[in-house]
């Protein structure tokens, strides 16, 4: 027997169980066709992650090798800079000066008529002013000076300084372009400090030696003497005949003092490993230079 709908329910009774559970039942259908789409597209968004996995795989780690590899190539692209010793030669090179000098031999001396010497200097102002040592020239009768263009002029001496050692040069006929060099602080010069000297070693143009401020305020007398040079800078840089004169340069191809003497126990004129130089504040002044 099939039951009927209770038509005699009052209308204020409230709704059976059935009812209920049939609105509810519409209700969540309502909401799972809204959340169908959303669904499908998560769905969808994780299925497509997991191809892409398995269609491109994760790089393999990196290795030891590959990172040497590739410090490697990278290094191999760089070009390497030049050596310290090139920047100051070519910044202290066009003020670079050779000193020929005739002066009469010594008395007593076999040979007669006037010996030779050689030195160095350099250039220190805008006139071609060359700044030297004064035993180069001290005893020349004539003075010859070949600039780093290869011009040459005869000189006379301008000035100097016995106490310091030092002597200015005006060359007669300067050279169309003069470079002077660029004067450095010598009080910032330390032992351990990158020393190097230019000059014309035996009469071998425009060499450069390089090595450290050895010592500093060193004190010299010179040979047969009894004057005493003070406050000079010792440097391991080779020095040789020919050098005296010529520039002292930091590692920025400033001049930072004057060649002017070379020690050497066993008497012999060469380099053991100590020369000496004037500082350049103290060349420039006793030469009477110009306060820089």
């Amino acid at each position: 027997m099939i039951d009927q709908p209770d038509t005699n329910r009052h209308p204020d009774a409230p709704p059976a169980r059935s009812d209920i559970a049939r609105a509810r039942a519409r209700r969540a259908g309502a909401r799972i066709r809204r959340a169908g789409p959303f669904t499908a597209g998560v769905v969808s968004t994780f299925i497509a992650i997991a191809l892409y996995g398995l269609l491109r795989p994760a790089p393999a780690p990196l290795t030891t090798r590959d990172v040497n590899q590739a410090i490697a190539s990278a290094l191999a692209s760089q070009t390497p800079g030049p050596p310290r010793s090139e920047l100051v030669d070519a910044a202290i090179g066009p003020s670079l000066v050779l000193i020929e000098i005739d002066r009469p031999n010594a008395e007593g001396s076999p040979d007669s008529g006037l010996g030779h010497g050689l030195g160095s200097g350099v250039v220190v102002n805008d006139a071609g002013a060359v700044l030297t040592a004064l035993h180069v020239v001290g005893d020349a009768k004539t003075i010859r000076l070949t600039f780093a263009d290869g011009s040459k002029s005869t000189a006379t001496v301008a000035s100097k300084d016995p106490a310091t050692d030092i002597a200015v040069l005006t060359p007669d006929s300067p050279p169309a372009t003069v470079f002077a060099a660029t004067l450095g602080n010598p009080a910032a010069m330390r032992i351990g400090s990158e020393a190097y000297v230019v000059g014309n070693p035996f009469g071998l143009y425009g060499s450069l030696s390089s090595g450290i401020v050895s010592g500093l305020n060193r004190s010299f007398q010179e040979p047969g003497g009894d004057r005493v040079y003070t406050g000079l800078i010792q440097v391991d840089a080779a020095i040789n005949p020919g050098n005296s004169g010529g520039p002292l340069v930091d590692r920025n191809g400033r001049v930072v003092g004057i060649v002017t003497a070379l020690i050497n126990p066993t008497k012999q004129d060469v380099f053991i490993g100590i020369g000496l130089a004037v500082p350049i504040d103290v060349a420039g002044g006793g030469a009477g230079l110009p306060a820089y």
